[in-house]
């Protein structure tokens, strides 16, 4: 059974920082690219972060600067750092995987609270 489990999400404050971490069991994690979605209130889910084939890494221009992706392959577990929150980063992340070994699957975990607000 395939698992992506968020967590790190929370309250913090304009200017914070936060780091979600993204578990991940039941895929051969080599075989996916991985990355990070998030979705605010009202508004359409959209790519925040994600590993290219290439192996390198895509950011939205919204956080170009300020998010870092990285990965840990002994853990299977993919981290999103995230510095300098702003109101307008608030949304529900969601870890996503796509890849495999033969056909091409796609993943997505339950999600995760970030709520930037003083």
């Amino acid at each position: 059974q395939v698992q992506l489990v968020e967590s790190g999400g929370g309250l913090v404050q304009p200017g914070g920082s936060l780091t979600l971490s993204c578990a991940t069991s039941g895929i051969i994690f080599t075989f996916y690219n991985m990355g990070w979605y998030r979705q605010a209130p009202g508004k359409e889910r959209e790519l925040v972060a994600s590993f290219t084939s290439a192996g390198s890494t895509n950011y939205a221009d919204s956080v170009k600067g300020r998010f870092t992706l990285s990965k840990d392959g002994d853990k299977h577990t993919v981290y999103l750092q995230m510095n300098s929150l702003k109101a307008e980063d608030t949304a529900v992340y969601y870890c996503h995987a796509e890849g495999g070994v033969v056909h091409t699957n796609t993943y997505w975990g339950k999600g995760t609270l970030v709520t930037v607000s003083s």
